[in-house]
């Protein structure tokens, strides 16, 4: 048997001012889709109980930014877990398939 480990040298973490970006900005989109949502609810509660046509409009607007700012964590989080490596990158090339294997598969080959 031969000794030592079998796994290969780790790369040393460093940072990466790109990633730090990444989340600062899903944090600021989460945060700012916590405050629209809260106005959201506000607005609505003045636009029902005083009749204001302002609160229903700005109302429309708050609801359009909460859920722009949600797509937009959701994007961005997306991108941080590729950059991570916790998810697989679906644009890279397929491998191409090798002309000489049997079609079909295992039954195929029956």
């Amino acid at each position: 048997m031969t000794g030592g480990k079998r796994a290969g040298d780790r790369t040393k973490a460093r940072f990466r001012p790109a990633l730090a970006l990444i989340a600062v900005g899903v944090t600021a989109s989460i945060v700012a889709w916590g405050y629209l949502v809260v106005a959201a609810i506000d607005f609505g509660a003045t636009a029902r109980h005083d009749g204001k046509t302002s609160a229903w409009a700005l109302l429309v607007v708050a609801s359009l930014g909460a859920m722009l700012c949600l797509f937009l964590t959701f994007m961005l989080a997306i991108r941080l877990s590729h950059a991570l490596g916790f998810s697989a990158d679906h644009h890279a090339p397929r491998p191409k398939r090798d002309p000489a294997a049997p079609k079909g598969g295992k039954r195929a080959a029956r």
